[in-house]
């Protein structure tokens, strides 16, 4: 079996003419009627302390049904799918849907033209991410290999390697057409090395221990992770922060790197222009924003410099797509635009919603859903940083008085995703224009709403790193779902800096 095989993705198969005829068969003159059949497979390696884990293989398969009727929205999921499950699940959605009418939720809905839907024609189809494959024998011997490289020291306790792979296949029907055939190959490299000395531990890792590099493709992913002779450089800098001093405290400038950055960009933009968080429907779980409606074309959200794009077609981005799960082209939008908010991370259905409230808000192609047993709802895309003209050197050139922060380890933002608190694994100072000192757990603090007009300098293209998370949790019921982040290094004047105790 090879790297995200595509016979992994072979259980569903394309829906057969006995289900398309099934599907018109629930066609009703009142209502529109759309069918989003989805399938997942993935299997898990991990070697951990050089033992190699049972593979952990799922497969996961259904059909999301959405019923929209004159003034009324219903959703009914099911793996049965056979006639008489389809037939029954559309039945539940209907129930819903004319459930919510009675409700007034959706008041002025017009069923026969879905916000957002994309003319039917012919269907976008997208084939898995090509790429050469990994043999299953050469994943865990590069695993294993990497694993036993990080035992430097006596004082590594702990080392893993780890690649998680998912194919995944999804057909959109509206009406009985097919609107779209996408399938999607996600590969998440990870590795990690722990030392301790008495009572104090670090860990250092490749891609954060949230697994921040992340990516569509095939074996070139695991190529550019760098998993490859990473366990020796990763197990001595875990070593190195074991005997740092602790991160000084005080306002100075911060560099963060892009797997930083990505953190950074997923918690202080992604999450606040979602514009179901604006409309108030993550307010139990997932919390609210502190942007407005009235914020966006005027509001200053950082500084000249900041230029964020949402980019579902990027090569090998985490959450690429052709389609959203409404049927919306997916399409590259600014929502930042020299520093100046332009647009929210809201859906066709959300831009409706709010139009009722008086606001014009463009829409963009984001209503996305976990799985099968999941309606869509606003959810970021590849919400990218665009790349500026200095490179690593002219960063660090830059700094009198600073430090360099890699890699994520900890955060907290209240609910509004205004005041926040990242931690990092790495931290080196910057004194006079030149890297020095290794220092341990560096932290910083501040306002996304002022945190981002203190953006002085922005890395060129070299620096740029294609991240992002596969653990992002938003929605009742829950939903954890894909997302990715591009971006270069960015300098930061001013920031609270400190050093957290251990």
């Amino acid at each position: 079996m090879t790297l995200v095989d595509d016979t992994l993705a072979g259980r569903l198969a394309r829906p057969d003419s006995s289900l398309r005829r099934a599907m018109r068969d629930l066609l009703r003159p009142d209502q529109t009627l759309m069918v989003r059949f989805v399938e997942q497979s993935a299997r898990d390696h991990h070697v951990e302390r050089g033992a190699v884990l049972p593979l952990a293989l799922r497969c996961d398969a259904g059909v999301m049904i959405t019923v929209m009727l004159a003034g009324g929205i219903g959703y009914c999921a099911t793996p049965d799918l056979s006639t008489a499950g389809l037939r029954e699940a559309a039945a539940r959605a209907r129930e819903w849907a004319l459930a919510s009418r009675a409700c007034g939720l959706f008041d002025g809905l017009d069923w026969q033209a879905p916000p957002g839907v994309a003319r039917r024609g012919a269907p976008l189809t997208r084939a898995a991410a090509s790429g050469e494959g990994l043999e299953t024998g050469a994943i865990v011997a590069l695993l294993r290999h990497e694993a036993d490289a990080c035992r430097i020291d006596p004082r590594i306790v702990d080392w893993s390697a780890s690649l998680a792979e998912t194919v995944s296949r999804q057909w959109l029907f509206v009406q009985g057409d097919l609107l779209s055939d996408l399938a999607s190959r996600f590969v998440e490299p990870n590795l990690s090395a722990s030392a301790r000395d008495g009572q104090r531990t670090q860990t250092r890792s490749l891609g954060g221990q949230y697994n921040g590099f992340c990516q569509q493709g095939g074996r070139e992913v695991v190529d550019r992770s760098g998993l490859a002779g990473a366990g020796r450089r990763v197990a001595g800098e875990a070593l190195e922060l074991l005997e740092a001093p602790n991160c000084p405290s005080g306002r100075m400038s911060v560099l963060l790197a892009p797997d930083q950055m990505m953190l950074q960009i997923h918690e202080s933009i992604g999450h606040p222009l979602e514009l179901d968080r604006i409309l108030g429907d993550e307010r139990n779980f997932a919390g609210t924003s502190f942007v407005t409606p009235e914020m966006f074309g005027t509001y200053r959200y950082g500084s000249p410099l900041l230029n964020v794009c949402f980019d579902p077609i990027q090569p090998h981005g985490f959450a690429s797509m052709l389609m959203d799960d409404e049927g919306m082209i997916a399409e590259r939008q600014w929502l930042i635009r020299d520093g100046v908010l332009q647009r929210p991370l809201g859906s066709a259905l959300s831009q409706w919603r709010i139009a009722r409230d008086g606001y014009s808000l463009a829409s963009v192609a984001n209503a996305r859903a976990c799985g099968w047993h999941r309606a869509p709802i606003d959810r970021m895309g590849n919400v990218n940083l665009a790349p500026g003209d200095a490179s690593w050197d002219e960063l660090i050139g830059a700094v009198d008085h600073g430090v360099l922060m890699r890699t994520n380890v900890s955060w907290s933002i209240d609910d509004s995703r205004n005041k926040f608190q990242f931690g990092c694994e790495w931290g080196q100072l910057i004194e006079n224009g030149r890297l020095t000192r290794v220092v341990r757990n560096p932290n910083y603090r501040g306002v996304s709403a002022s945190f981002w007009r203190s953006l002085s300098r922005v890395g060129d293209a070299s620096t740029m790193e294609v991240m992002g998370t596969p653990f992002c949790g938003k929605g009742e019921p829950g939903q954890v779902i894909r997302v990715g982040h591009s971006s270069p290094a960015c300098l930061f004047d001013d920031v609270d800096v400190f050093g957290a105790a251990s």
